[in-house]
């Protein structure tokens, strides 16, 4: 069995009384031999079905996947968020605090994400109700073209991503999941909110550079 059916058996409140963060990470520490007894909640009737198949699933042996981590912060994601089909990297949704931006497709954004210390560029894909849509196309020193030209937005809340699934477990809608995306500078872990998953295309809103 996976470490994800052993996530579902568990009752999802993320409460921390077992000594984790998460019921993710309860699960990761079940695998590694950790006492189920931890959760309080398990031993309530309602979940007494779930605590014997917990159990079950321990005796047969939990495979986990190989462990993704962060290089910047050490923490573990559930997966890493690659470019769609054909593209230079996952899609990402900003919504520029200067409410006076309204970009045009192919135009270059110099920007920096709100919490996060680089300062990025991304092509524009397109605008729709002031969010813009767009791909990172480097930090300056790495585009290598004197002549390029961008307008500098200032912070921008980054709203989503979008991309797929290259290492790691595929998540369901209305998880709430770690990830990296894979054109990340820093190779910080990243949080948010499972919104759209088909095959391995997923969309995560509700950025967090903090993990929950």
């Amino acid at each position: 069995m996976s470490l994800k059916d052993l996530v579902r058996l568990l009752p999802g409140y993320n409460c921390g009384e077992c000594g984790f963060k998460s019921c993710r990470e309860f699960a990761r520490a079940l695998a590694r031999g950790a006492d189920p007894g931890r959760c309080s909640f398990l031993e309530q009737d309602r979940f007494l079905e779930n605590a014997a198949r917990i159990e079950q699933l321990l005796k047969e042996g939990v495979c986990e996947q190989e462990e993704i981590k962060g290089v910047i912060d050490g923490l573990v994601a559930d997966f890493v968020l690659a470019p769609l089909p054909g593209e230079p990297s996952c899609r990402e949704d900003l919504h520029p605090f200067d409410r006076g931006v309204v970009p045009q497709k192919d135009d270059v954004l110099r920007y920096r994400p709100l919490g996060c210390p680089v300062t990025h560029f991304g092509r524009v894909l397109r605008e729709e109700h002031g969010l813009v849509t767009v791909h990172i196309v480097g930090p300056r020193h790495l585009l290598g073209d004197e002549g390029f030209r961008y307008e500098d937005v200032g912070i921008c809340l980054v709203a989503a991503f979008e991309g797929v699934v290259s290492k790691g477990r595929v998540p369901d809608v209305g998880e709430t999941v770690s990830f990296l995306p894979d054109h990340c500078m820093m190779q910080k872990v990243h949080s948010g909110v499972i919104v759209h998953s088909e095959g391995t295309m997923v969309r995560i809103e509700s950025i967090d550079l903090k993990v929950w």
